[in-house]
Formats: C-alpha cells, structure tokens, sequence
C-alpha cells in the first residue's frame, strides 16, 4: 500500500526502505527481516504493498505447515 499524500500516520514523507515482520499463531512464531516497504521518515511507520502481503502469506503458511515453533527468514536472500 502506497500513499502519494504522505504517511497516513503523521504526514511525513516516504521512501524505500525494508522493515520486520512478526507473526505470532498459536505456537507459531514466524520472522520475516527485509520485507521491502515503504518507510515514513518521521515516524518510522512501515507499509507494504499487496503483493509483498501476499508472498508473506505464502511464507507463514509454509512455515506453519514444517510445524516449526520459531522461524526467521530473510526475505532479501
């Protein structure tokens, strides 16, 4: 999700960055570092785009049918 107008949070610019993403189901802990988004400068808000929601559907499915408990993937490797 991109927003031309500024960070629906506070207004301030974005830009191009990556940010961490935490799920946590049942018991289930799944870490994705480097999830591309778009990054307020101010307040350090994180949004992505569909898409990207969509791959990380895809990887905390896969990591809950491994049954793992705890797993941190780099999204960038």
């Amino acid at each position: 999700m991109f927003f031309t107008n500024g960070c629906p949070m506070c207004g301030g610019q974005q830009s191009q960055g990556t940010t961490t993403l935490t799920v946590d189901k049942g018991s289930l802990l799944v870490v994705v570092r480097n999830v591309p988004a778009m990054v307020c400068d101010q307040c350090g808000e994180a949004w992505i785009m569909d898409s990207t929601a969509e791959d990380l559907e895809g990887i905390v499915s896969e990591a809950a049918a491994k049954s793992s408990q705890v797993k941190v993937i780099d999204m960038a490797a």
